[in-house]
């Protein structure tokens, strides 16, 4: 078991995607979902832009793994495409955006926020989402958005990773210890809105 720590620094509900009863982690940082096993945990805290930096946007424990054209097709996960017509900005920023097209090895991008603003495939985030297939799912979370506490420092170590990247080797006394604190809270689930929300303009990145 080992804990993943990175930066946020855009929290639209997308990645990760905390909605419809499972918080999962289908798109960016590709280096986490090759790395981590089901077991594992992933933190993920807020950046000094947002004047958050220290504090939890999300933890999940990982609890399922699956393919891109798995999760695709899984009917557990079809409210997670996104829809760019809803009013629901749940569905606007829906992570289930990839599939192949059928008897061909080339992945369709949904429209979805890594669009381009015409709404076209963009390439450069195909190839970086699609660098590793494979999604991380968690049904033991807890994600705060912009409400999320003040981490703490745990046998003396601070979890927080202040740089581009992630860390992920930490001392197995502190990660057990951050686990403790993390099931002594009444917290559970989606418990606020992604920070960001607040500056959504219809054409995204």
């Amino acid at each position: 078991m080992k804990l993943c720590s990175y930066i946020v620094k855009i929290d639209y509900g997308f990645a990760p995607n905390p909605f419809y009863g499972f918080c999962t982690l289908a798109t960016c940082k590709y280096r986490i979902r090759k790395s981590a096993k089901i077991g594992d945990w992933v933190i993920g805290t807020g950046s000094k832009t947002n004047q958050r930096d220290g504090y939890l946007v999300y933890v999940m424990r990982v609890t399922e793994t699956m393919t891109l054209d798995e999760y695709w097709k899984d009917p557990r996960f079809r409210n997670k495409r996104p829809d760019m017509h809803a009013n629901d900005k749940k569905a606007l920023f829906g992570d289930n955006i990839y599939h192949k097209y059928p008897d061909s090895n080339e992945w369709c991008q949904m429209d979805t926020y890594h669009s381009h603003c015409d709404r076209t495939p963009h390439d450069l985030y195909i190839c970086d989402d699609t660098e590793v297939d494979r999604v991380l799912i968690s049904d033991d979370f807890i994600y705060w958005g912009g409400t999320g506490p003040k981490l703490p420092m745990f046998c003396g170590v601070n979890l927080c990773w202040d740089r581009w990247g992630y860390k992920c080797n930490f001392p197995e006394e502190a990660v057990a210890e951050l686990i403790a604190w993390i099931r002594s809270l009444k917290d559970r689930g989606l418990c606020g809105d992604p920070l960001d929300w607040s500056t959504h303009t219809q054409c995204l990145p």
